[in-house]
């Protein structure tokens, strides 16, 4: 995100501009409005008089509009202008501004405004590799608006620009008007997004049993308590983040899933979309029930190598536009993950477990079971009970299919990649945890206990062999993945979070990997780098060889508590939220690695996602962490083990099993006099 970047986002639409309001055309900068990865607006420039206008203030009034308040520039410090115009934007199905000009002078004013318009219908990978249009590109005019339309073959888009008074030409809208002294005029222009010829389309509300109006998630979400108003804040701001970002993937569906993040991932990622649901279980358990219900729904059920799909395999990647249209791109959808199946599974019994919910659990046991199947067939390439993976798709399909997914984020520590097919660490974990999580099911809920017992001889054996295999005695961690020779890569990484997430470490090798999460090369003072420095592959800004993701150091804090060590974990999780005081109290996607005592202020990773789902998620989870909340059968038992700084906290509404429940730590305990006590929870000591 830009420093001079507004925007804004409501269900498949966003608009990205600067503080003007102006979207300026420039190759790989995703600026624009932007429908089902498509852009139906690449340019969008205001102009007074011919001028370019100077912002006096630009700021979202919520996540779906924005205001921008501007004047005529004069050339000069010594004549204040009199004209002033206010743009104010919203976005649903496309885009709705109302512009209005003040006079604030003593004499009548005549002046001329012109919005400057094009549609270029770039894909968003068009956008991000610079890759020119096939199709056909037109428009046509009308009375008071104009359409601007792009096809190729079946495949249609088109943006409607209605303008009532202007004076349309094939490139801008003119109003012309004198306005009397102390006088305002204001004008309407709507534009709408259609994916078939001269057919807008309404905008879509959404699912009825999810909350729809921005008051009525705030409203549906626990109350937090706390004398840290910073938290208070990046709590506030998570939770609208996260309501901005439900979106509608799929055609015909009712139900919104959340998005990975604007701009560039506005679309659903399997794995993104089930760890969002997993951190707002106790906040918004609704995400996670849709977000399985999605996922089991589109479930590979053949071979495709384009598409990298496999029978049982959970999707990674879906994109709406022209190049997954035309299989150009494999996303329509694209399978390419090895960890978005197991954590469907570990997803599906967190949910259970939070709600009480046996019938989705039921409903989606058909799904689970060929979960299971993938893992233990095309998700363990060479059958040595670990999961690899390589790409069928080698023209387009991703080389890495873990969580860090760019080209060399699987590397020895000199920096050279790991041969293929890579078993990276977490993976394993999340393997081992999800069957073990399946296994409860399948006893408890299915009434199948000769699967649970396999499952749980099949983890175990998986525990014995990993802690065998992928420890490195003399390094005191964990390797990052056995490449294609079985070797380790001994790469340092903070993958190793994970693997404490998972539960896959002995209790005597947890203290070691503590000390590494903690310390100096791999804790900057704001977060876990996801690679330590010290090592000739490390970079401060190389997007999985060293900066720190929010959502990462999250994990590695819940890992930490699972074991007991709450002060390492608090450690992180106040890294982490202090940065929020000095980003507006967002979590970007990722941060620079830099050292906390060099820079003093987190440094925003150049092309990171903002807002970002699971970076918007990771303040939940570290909540969740401090209070120790954990859901058991018949309660949800607090364990609260605060920051020395954090003299008070509670959540109050906390979502479980049908029942609101509270969570308090501290001196919260202490003032329920003016709040109003809800049965259900308990304190352990």
């Amino acid at each position: 995100m830009r420093l001079d970047e507004i925007n804004i986002l409501q269900g498949n639409a966003f608009v990205v501009s600067d503080r003007q309001g102006d979207i300026n055309p420039a190759a790989n900068v995703p600026d624009g409005l932007f429908y089902r990865d498509m852009r139906h607006l690449s340019r969008w420039q205001l102009r007074l008089n011919g001028h370019q206008m100077e912002a006096l203030s630009a700021d979202n009034l919520e996540y779906d509009e924005v205001v921008f308040f501007l004047i005529e520039p004069t050339g000069t410090i010594y004549r204040n202008p009199s004209l002033s115009v206010t743009r104010r934007r919203a976005v649903a199905t496309g885009m709705q501004e109302r512009i209005t000009v003040h006079n604030f002078g003593n004499t009548p004013v005549a002046f001329e405004l012109t919005m400057i318009f094009d549609a270029d219908f770039a894909d968003i990978f068009d956008v991000k590799d610079q890759m020119s249009k096939t199709g056909h590109l037109y428009r046509h005019r009308r009375d008071g608006g104009i359409t601007l339309g792009y096809s190729r073959a079946d495949f249609c888009r088109e943006t409607h620009i209605d303008a009532p008074g202007a004076f349309v030409t094939e490139e801008s809208l003119t109003f012309r008007h004198e306005l009397p002294p102390g006088q305002e005029w204001a004008t309407d222009i709507q534009i709408r997004v259609g994916v078939e010829v001269n057919v807008a389309l309404e905008r879509h509300p959404h699912c009825p049993d999810m909350p729809c109006s921005i008051r009525e998630w705030l409203d549906e979400s626990p109350i937090l308590d706390t004398d840290w108003d910073d938290l208070l804040h990046i709590y506030h701001r998570s939770l609208l983040d996260l309501a901005a970002l439900r979106f509608y993937p799929f055609a015909g569906d009712k139900a919104s899933l959340p998005a990975a993040g604007l701009p560039w991932f506005m679309a659903v990622f399997g794995r993104d979309s089930l760890l969002v649901s997993y951190q707002m279980l106790p906040f918004h358990p609704e995400l996670a029930r849709t977000t399985l219900r999605a996922l089991a729904e589109r479930q590979a059920i053949h071979e495709d190598d384009h598409r990298d799909a496999e029978p049982g395999k959970i999707l990674h990647e879906l994109r709406n536009g022209e190049l997954a249209h035309f299989g150009e791109r494999p996303q329509s959808p694209y399978f390419g993950a090895a960890d978005t199946t197991p954590l469907f599974l570990i997803v599906l019994d967190e949910y259970e477990r939070w709600t009480g919910d046996t019938q989705t659990v039921h409903d989606l046991q058909p799904a689970a079971r060929a979960a299971l199947r993938w893992l233990e067939t095309y998700g363990d390439l060479d059958h040595d009970g670990y999961i690899e993976y390589q790409t069928r798709n080698p023209r387009s399909g991703l080389v890495n299919q873990c969580w860090k997914d760019s080209w060399n984020s699987v590397v020895h520590p000199d920096g050279s990649l790991a041969k293929l097919p890579r078993a990276t660490c977490e993976i394993q974990g999340y393997a081992y945890d999800a069957r073990r999580r399946t296994a409860r099911l399948a006893r408890e809920i299915w009434h199948d206990p000769d699967l649970a017992e396999r499952l749980e001889r099949d983890a175990e054996e998986l525990y014995r062999r990993f802690n065998a295999d992928f420890w490195l005695p003399d390094l005191g961690y964990y390797a990052l993945a056995l490449d294609g020779d079985k070797k380790p890569v001994t790469t340092l990484t903070s993958n190793i979070g994970h693997l404490l997430w998972s539960g896959i470490v002995p209790p005597e090798r947890v203290d070691a990997l503590a000390a590494l999460l903690c310390g100096p090369r791999m804790f900057t003072g704001w977060g876990v780098r996801t690679l330590a420095d010290e090592q000739p592959a490390y970079n401060p800004l190389e997007y999985h060889n060293g900066t720190v993701w929010p959502h990462d150091t999250a994990i590695a804090a819940a890992g930490l508590a699972r074991y007991g060590h709450r002060d390492e974990a608090n450690q992180l999780a106040m890294g982490l939220l202090q940065a929020g005081h000095h980003l507006r109290h967002r979590l970007p996607e990722a941060l620079a690695g830099y050292p906390r005592e060099s820079t003093l202020v987190p440094v925003l990773y150049p092309t990171a996602c903002s807002p970002q789902a699971w970076a918007a998620g990771a303040p939940m989870m570290l909540l969740r962490m401090m209070l120790g909340i954990d859901p058991e059968p018949d309660t949800l038992a607090v364990r609260p083990h605060l920051p020395e700084d954090l003299r008070r906290l509670a959540l109050h509404g906390v979502r479980f099993r049908g029942a609101r429940v509270e969570a308090l730590a501290g001196t919260a305990a202490h003032d329920l006099d003016r709040l109003k006590p809800i049965p259900g929870a308990r304190e352990l000591q």
